[in-house]
């Protein structure tokens, strides 16, 4: 909810690169209430893949009618954002010990559908969710997407989680802005810059330091 309403206030660009932060976050949470460690070269690893990160969000383009400026509440609001999932990514961990990361996921989507419903009824926006569910197109491309993102791609950083410090795990997942590039050139047409490229690579080398470390 903070995300969204962060980019309406100053746009996606803004918005991804505080929420970048989230594993710097992440990695002090996990310090605090884990325990968690993460030796010299670890840090730098992820150091590298947030530089990398940063320099991609930074050379893409926001979308049509987004705002250009950033104001201080909509900063704001990135950064509790990006606090909401450090937290919960720390909590999760926290919560769920041994226990199966697809039977975690299942929870946190249970207690994330009882919070939408709640939102949803007092905005009174039951009829545009209506709207939503008769057009088959748009459903069949959120259900494709709610498969590979809440489904899948939470499950498994859970899995993740549960096997190394979540501050790394947080680092890995948070490449998100960097591994869209490939999907976005084939399946949007939308151009790759020399930014993109070299933050791309920097990312991956930084990826590659953490794995090695």
């Amino acid at each position: 909810l903070f995300l969204f309403k962060a980019f309406v206030e100053v746009g996606a660009r803004l918005s991804m690169l505080v929420m970048a932060s989230v594993p710097v976050q992440t990695t002090i949470i996990g310090y605090l209430l884990l325990g968690e460690t993460i030796g010299p070269i670890g840090l730098l690893g992820m150091a590298v893949t947030l530089a990398g990160i940063a320099l991609v969000i930074l050379g893409r383009r926001n979308g049509a009618g987004t705002p250009q400026t950033g104001t201080r509440r909509g900063i704001g609001y990135a950064f509790l954002g990006a606090l909401g999932q450090a937290v919960g990514y720390v909590l999760s961990k926290y919560g769920m010990g041994d226990y199966d990361p697809f039977a975690a996921t299942q929870i946190r989507v249970i207690t994330g559908a009882v919070g939408f419903t709640l939102i949803v009824t007092l905005r009174g926006a039951w009829p545009r969710v209506g709207q939503a569910l008769r057009d088959a197109g748009v459903m069949s491309r959120i259900s494709a997407g709610a498969f590979f993102g809440p489904f899948l791609g939470v499950s498994l950083s859970l899995l993740a989680a549960q096997h190394t410090a979540t501050g790394i795990a947080a680092t890995l997942a948070g490449t998100t802005p960097v591994l869209i590039l490939a999907p976005a050139r084939l399946l949007l047409k939308e151009p790759i810059g020399w930014r993109e490229v070299l933050g791309a690579l920097i990312a991956v080398t930084g990826a590659a330091i953490i794995f090695l470390r």
